[in-house]
């Protein structure tokens, strides 16, 4: 059979024959220790599951709006003014399936064949692979210690080149859960808007952050257009709810877009998540948000006497991206052994990084202190048979 040849640039996703076996394993009586997932052991909160259920019973089942009920597109807007100084308005956000639907509506309007795209690297393969499919060129530009592990506007300036039209950055990032604050945020928007480009802005794991303030591109400009969701902070993975903040003059063509590629995000989770902006829901997802990083710095800890912890500390998200080139230049056998011999499952940096993937791994810390103690345990002794 043949096929496009787009589907070409769309890499598998390595971690996920790795989960196949760790359960595999988990079934035969092993105990593992997840922790190559991005999503945390915490549930959806009971108070967006009630209004969820409610929602079903009351026979909110048909279609809303492409853009998204309207009472949702105020609630995010309210969340954007109270908690991020921003003034968005409600007719300027497009709720979606999920983040993705988001990142599929932005890259088919921003880009076309023959468009350059900055992206940092390493960062989300999905990231790279929507730009992809909508066949524009990626320049992924590689990030360090020294940039704070972010596509900064120092970086933008260097790389951008005559054919280029987007810069996509994401913050707080995955896989090493680093951020820009306001002033480099405002930075980078300044460099796109001289050069009469477009801002793309990953911010699915805005509000998980430690030890410095969650800030919005929708803060510092109305140009950009913000990808968020409902999947982190608010732990509404399996409900695929996500929005797109976008300046008024795409609104109309994004709805076009919207109407055609998935009419609209799932009913019942919209309603749903109305309760995720509840004062009661904002207490249990902030007790949430202390709880991982309570993790974070008792996996740090742990991987500070292995001397492995990074040298800039994650900021956001719930990962830590780990060098390990002292023992290995193979992520994906170093991350395959350490399942079969400690039955510690983690991921593989190849699937993030296209350049330095091969001596890194992204350590997720979805699970409670004691199992990450426990997994630091095993990776200790996994890396004295090294």
């Amino acid at each position: 059979m043949r096929f496009s040849s787009r589907i070409d640039h769309v890499e598998p996703f390595r971690v996920m024959s790795l989960l196949e076996q760790a359960q595999a394993r988990e079934a035969a009586g092993h105990d593992i220790i997840h922790l190559e997932v991005g999503e945390p052991d915490f549930a959806t909160p009971q108070a967006v599951v009630a209004a969820g259920q409610q929602a079903l019973a009351a026979g909110h089942t048909r279609y809303t709006p492409a853009g998204g009920l309207p009472a949702l597109r105020e609630a995010i807007a309210d969340h954007y003014a109270s908690h991020f100084n921003a003034t968005v308005e409600p007719e300027c956000i497009i709720v979606t399936p999920g983040a993705s639907g988001a990142l599929l509506l932005a890259s088919q309007l921003l880009v076309q064949r023959g468009d350059r795209v900055l992206m940092a690297d390493p960062t989300y393969p999905c990231n790279r692979h929507f730009m992809f499919l909508a066949d524009a060129e990626l320049d992924t530009v590689p990030v360090g210690p020294e940039s704070g592990w972010q596509l900064d506007a120092a970086l933008v300036a260097t790389h951008w080149q005559a054919d280029t039209r987007l810069a996509m950055l994401a913050t707080p990032s995955n896989p090493t859960g680093h951020m820009l604050d306001k002033a480099q945020l405002a930075a980078v928007a300044q460099e796109v808007r001289q050069r009469d480009g477009h801002l793309l802005v990953d911010e699915i794991y805005q509000g998980l952050t430690y030890d410095i303030d969650p800030v919005s591109a929708a803060s510092v400009t109305s140009e950009a257009f913000v990808v968020n969701s409902f999947s982190k902070y608010f732990g509404m993975t399996g409900w695929r709810l996500g929005w797109l903040v976008a300046p008024q003059a795409a609104i109309e063509p994004l709805t076009r877009l919207a109407q055609n590629v998935f009419l609209a995000a799932p009913t019942p989770s919209q309603h749903a998540a109305l309760a995720a902006f509840t004062p009661e829901c904002r207490e249990e997802l902030e007790h949430r948000r202390r709880e991982l990083q309570r993790r974070r710095d008792a996996l740090l800890a742990g991987l500070g006497r292995l001397e492995l912890a990074p040298s800039v500390p994650p900021q956001g998200a719930f990962y830590v991206w780990l060098d390990i080139s002292r023992y290995s230049r193979d992520s994906q056998t170093f991350c395959q052994r350490l399942l079969e011999e400690e039955n510690v499952a983690i991921t593989p940096g190849v699937d993030f990084a296209v350049r330095g993937g091969e001596y890194h791994v992204r350590i997720a810390f979805t699970n409670d202190v004691d199992r990450l103690e426990e997994a630091v345990h095993r990776l200790e002794r996994f890396l004295a048979r090294q």
